[in-house]
């Protein structure tokens, strides 16, 4: 089996609980991104909480949660409500590993509806991994955007 068909079937897997989201894709750094996301999107907070070190730090437009429980109980259930009606489209996306360190930098854009208005935002993301008992968990992420330009 190739390794997109593998990414591909990575959503299929944690959805079934064989394992922690975080330890289910292994030592690609990208793939816990996307894992994170998918787990975010299909409104899973416990695996979402997975990828996230106890100590990771959340910046997101001028806020700051300055740890996974802090996150957790004040930003995620928000986090998730509007990624469920929201479409990520991924523009660009590098990386890059150093040691027991990775970094993932994305940009993008978001499309959909929240709250009954519609919402069109370029986005950039930056998160910062730290490889823990073989695997990749989130140790900071940086979430910016900003309105995209009139179509």
């Amino acid at each position: 089996m190739d390794r997109r068909s593998l990414l591909a079937l990575s959503p299929l897997v944690l959805a079934a609980g064989s394992a922690p989201a975080w330890a289910a894709t292994g030592a690609d750094a990208v793939s816990t991104v996307e894992a994170f996301h998918a787990a975010m999107g299909r409104g899973d907070a416990a695996a979402v909480a997975d990828f996230l070190l106890e100590d990771a730090v959340i910046y997101e437009q001028g806020g700051a949660e300055s740890s996974k429980a802090e996150y957790v109980q004040a930003h995620l259930p928000g986090d998730i409500a509007y990624s469920q009606g929201m479409t990520d489209t991924v523009t660009d996306r590098r990386s890059s590993v150093q040691g027991g360190v990775s970094w993932v930098l994305t940009q993008g854009r978001t499309t959909g509806t929240y709250e009954g208005k519609k919402v069109d935002r370029l986005t950039t993301e930056t998160m910062v991994l730290k490889k823990t008992k073989g695997a990749w968990r989130i140790a900071h992420i940086y979430w910016s955007s900003r309105a995209a330009p009139p179509s």
